[in-house]
């Protein structure tokens, strides 16, 4: 982080901050629906006969697919971004670029699952370049199911200047 940065001295203490829960629905129709739109044939998706041979023992979701929000509207992650955007829109950086997101994944999404999704921001670094300074900012969600193990943790940087 930059020392003496007025917009890092108001983001400083929102570092670490995690969102109240929000939660997620894993229907098997979703699933075989966002398989159609991204134009993914694998009948993992949608064939209950061929899943229930696979190893999987079931329909799982394609990489990616967390279900539909059920409570709140989903909103509930973005609490603690909002905070932040604030503090980099007072500070007068008003142009905000998707700068990547990375995605690991641990155990599969199945039909039926119940996902409970938390977001939290975890770094904030500002650079000079060419054309003035630049503010990146990291945050993570992590993605548990009903038995409280972790299925995928999602890491997105914005580009702020």
């Amino acid at each position: 982080m930059t020392e003496g940065s007025l917009v890092i001295d108001k983001l400083t203490p929102l570092i670490g901050q995690v969102s109240p829960p929000g939660v997620l629905q894993v229907e098997a129709g979703a699933i075989a629906r966002y398989a159609d739109a991204i134009d993914d044939p694998n009948p993992l998706y949608r064939n209950v006969e061929y899943a229930k041979k696979s190893r999987y023992g079931g329909i799982i979701a394609p990489p990616g697919f967390f279900g539909w929000p059920t409570q709140g509207g989903g909103l509930e992650t973005g609490a603690v971004m909002g905070k932040v955007l604030n503090a980099v829109f007072e500070s007068g950086m008003m142009r905000v670029l998707d700068g990547g997101v990375e995605f690991d994944f641990y155990i599969p999404v199945r039909a039926g699952d119940t996902l409970i999704v938390y977001g939290q921001f975890v770094d904030a670094r500002e650079r000079t370049g060419k054309t003035g300074k630049m503010l990146f900012l990291t945050m993570e969600q992590t993605y548990l199911n009903q038995n409280g193990d972790t299925v995928a943790k999602q890491r997105a940087t914005l580009i702020c200047s």
